[in-house]
C-alpha cells in the first residue's frame, strides 16, 4: 500500500522507496487529487504493469522533478494546481493547442524529451457530446467566469471547434479583453461578446444562448451565492457546471427546475483522463474501467 502522495525528495532517491510509478500528477497541495482513481482502473484493465502515484513537488522543484521522473522511466504525467504554467516554461516541447490554451496539464516522456499538452479542451468537448449529444461546433455557448483558468481553457476550445457564438462573462470584464481578442483571432464567425456577470447583462444575453457554462467555483459551498442572480434560465438551455461537488449544485438546480438539461463537470474529468490516456499509450483508453473507479472514488466522499 503506498502513501496518499510521494514527495520530491522521495523520487531523488526512488530506489529507497520501491515503487513501480509509470504515471503521476503534480501538484501542491496532490492529496486530494482523484486522478489514481481513474487511471490505475485503467492500468489494470489494459494488462500495464506499474502505479499511477500523487507527487507533491513546489514549484522551485518542478522542473528537477521532471527530469528525474525520465531518468527514472515514467512514461507520462498529470499537472494540477498550481504548476500548469509552470509546466508550460518547463517542458521540451508544446503542443500548438496547449499553447493556444496557456497551459500544460499532461507531460509525455518520450525519446529523451518532454512533450507538454492539455486534455483540458479536448475533454471538456467529448464531456459535451456525451452530456448532451451535441458538438461545440453547433452551440452558441456562454461561459461565466471566464476570467479564471479554467474559464479560458474552455473559451478558446469553443473558439478552436469553431462554435457559432462565443459569448464571455465575468466579474471584472477587464480580465477578458486579451481573451476576446485571442478569440476573435481563431473564431471564423467573428461573434465573440463580452458582459459583467450581472442580472441585467445575463438577462440580455441568455436569449441567444444554447449552453450555459459555470466556471466559477460558486456552488461549492452552501453559502455560495448564485451564479444567475434572477436571470432566466428556460427549457431550450443546456446548463453545464463544471463544479462537480456537490454533485448537483444550485445553479444545476435552477436549470432542472426549468426543464432545461443539465449536468455536472464529474464527465470533464473523466474524459480529461482519457484523452491523457490515450496520448500516454497510443491506444484506445478503457472508458467504462476509468468511470467505475472514478463514480467509485466521488461517491466515497
Amino acid at each position: 500500500m503506498h502513501p496518499a502522495y510521494f514527495t520530491y525528495p522521495q523520487i531523488r532517491d526512488w530506489s529507497a522507496v520501491q515503487a513501480p510509478g509509470v504515471l503521476a500528477v503534480l501538484g501542491d497541495p496532490v492529496a486530494h487529487s482523484l486522478s489514481p482513481q481513474l487511471h490505475t482502473p485503467a492500468l489494470r484493465a489494459c494488462g500495464i504493469a506499474g502505479d499511477y502515484i500523487r507527487l507533491e513537488v513546489k514549484e522551485a522543484e518542478f522542473g528537477e522533478a521532471l527530469r528525474r521522473m525520465q531518468e527514472l522511466g515514467f512514461i507520462g504525467a498529470n499537472v494540477t494546481i498550481p504548476h500548469k504554467f509552470t509546466a508550460l516554461r518547463s517542458v521540451d516541447q508544446v503542443s500548438d493547442q496547449a499553447r493556444q490554451l496557456g497551459a500544460v496539464n499532461t507531460l509525455l516522456f518520450r525519446n529523451g524529451r518532454i512533450e507538454g499538452r492539455n486534455s483540458d479542451g479536448p475533454g471538456f468537448v467529448r464531456a459535451i457530446r456525451e452530456a448532451f449529444g451535441r458538438e461545440i461546433r453547433d452551440l452558441r455557448i456562454m461561459i461565466i467566469g471566464a476570467g479564471g483558468g479554467a474559464g479560458r481553457a474552455v473559451a478558446v476550445q469553443c473558439a478552436l471547434e469553431q462554435c457559432q457564438q462565443l459569448v464571455l462573462v465575468n466579474r471584472s470584464l477587464g480580465k477578458l479583453v486579451s481573451l476576446q481578442n485571442q478569440a476573435l483571432e481563431i473564431i471564423s464567425s467573428g461573434k465573440v461578446l463580452s458582459f459583467a456577470h450581472d442580472q441585467a447583462s445575463l438577462e440580455k444575453a441568455l436569449p441567444n444562448v444554447d449552453l450555459v457554462i459555470n466556471a466559477t467555483n460558486l456552488g461549492m459551498k452552501p453559502e455560495d451565492g448564485p451564479v444567475l442572480a434572477g436571470a432566466a434560465l428556460t427549457a431550450s438551455h443546456l446548463a453545464y457546471d463544471m463544479v462537480y461537488r456537490p454533485n448537483e449544485t444550485a445553479f444545476l438546480k435552477q436549470a432542472r427546475t426549468v426543464g432545461a438539461n443539465a449536468c455536472n463537470g464529474l464527465g470533464m474529468l473523466l474524459h480529461q483522463g482519457v484523452v491523457s490516456f490515450e496520448w500516454w499509450f497510443d491506444r484506445a483508453a478503457p472508458l467504462e474501467a476509468m468511470r467505475a473507479g472514478l463514480m467509485t472514488a466521488v461517491s466515497a466522499g
